[in-house]
């Protein structure tokens, strides 16, 4: 199986998507699973996990719809208030075949390490581990310290790391891998290969500036705790989605089949579940 394990849909409206600045305009139109299927056809790909832009029940339901409407192998991570009183209800009410995980855009809070030590937020993700949810974690490199502290304390299920955590490209691989070694060493933590061309400053970037980031996220995590994601549309501010593709290809072509083939597909259908319903999957983290 070959998988995207990081895209998104929208319907674009400016006031729903206020992260969109001027300097995004390639965004701000609607991006449909009709234009994601081709690209998927182009690079063998048999679906994707559609991931949450907007922090509303609303667009979680659209792409519910989305993905039951599409074709092979899709799933979604949607949002919830994790924080909400009533999350139990909000749980039963949003459950579907299709929803796998949740994530928050913790970058975007003002105090995102304050936010990740609140106990409502403790209480949450506990409750999303027991019923076997995963965890999608959006952050940038300023606050890997503190989710390192909050995986170990949240390790039931799955945590998923999101672009790497937004490594700072300036620094260079090595200081990332420093950054992030804590963090990896935690077994029950998978880590998207997703989101490097849009790290590089003002989007100009060259592939051997981004390989030494996966190679060292190789190092880290291992291929197994290790998944391709496109970031698409949001990669076309810098890259094309085969470009995105190609730069994956390239920085682990010296692995073996079966290492290559849990990257490109094997470890998402493990931690997203792909291959039967939600609650068969035993989580071996």
């Amino acid at each position: 199986m070959r998988i995207d394990a990081h895209q998104h849909f929208w319907r674009y409206r400016a006031k729903d998507y206020p992260w969109m600045s001027n300097e995004m305009g390639r965004l701000q139109r609607d991006y449909l699973p009709e234009d994601l299927s081709p690209l998927l056809e182009r690079q063998q790909l048999q679906g994707s996990i559609t991931v949450q832009a907007r922090q509303c029940d609303e667009e979680t339901t659209q792409l519910l719809q989305w993905a039951t409407e599409s074709e092979g192998e899709h799933a979604v991570v949607g949002w919830i208030d994790i924080t909400a009183s009533d999350l139990p209800a909000r749980l039963n009410a949003v459950q579907h075949p299709l929803l796998r995980g949740f994530r928050h855009q913790v970058q975007d809070e003002r105090d995102p390490a304050a936010w990740l030590q609140q106990p409502s937020v403790s209480a949450g993700i506990a409750l999303l581990q027991q019923q076997h949810y995963v965890w999608d974690m959006l952050v940038t490199w300023r606050h890997l310290p503190a989710l390192t502290a909050f995986a170990a304390q949240h390790d039931h299920h799955w945590l998923v790391l999101d672009h790497l955590g937004k490594p700072d490209i300036s620094q260079g691989a090595q200081a990332w891998g420093a950054q992030i070694a804590e963090l990896a060493a935690m077994p029950h933590v998978v880590c998207k290969l997703s989101g490097l061309v849009t790290e590089a400053p003002q989007g100009q970037w060259q592939a051997a500036q981004l390989r030494p980031f996966i190679e060292e996220a190789l190092a880290r995590f291992g291929p197994q705790r290790l998944m391709f994601g496109s970031d698409w549309p949001v990669c076309l501010l810098a890259a094309e989605y085969q470009e995105v593709t190609q730069l994956t290809h390239q920085a682990i072509e010296m692995l073996s089949p079966d290492e290559q083939a849990d990257i490109w597909g094997n470890t998402a259908a493990q931690v997203y579940q792909l291959l039967g319903e939600k609650h068969e999957s035993v989580f071996t983290g």
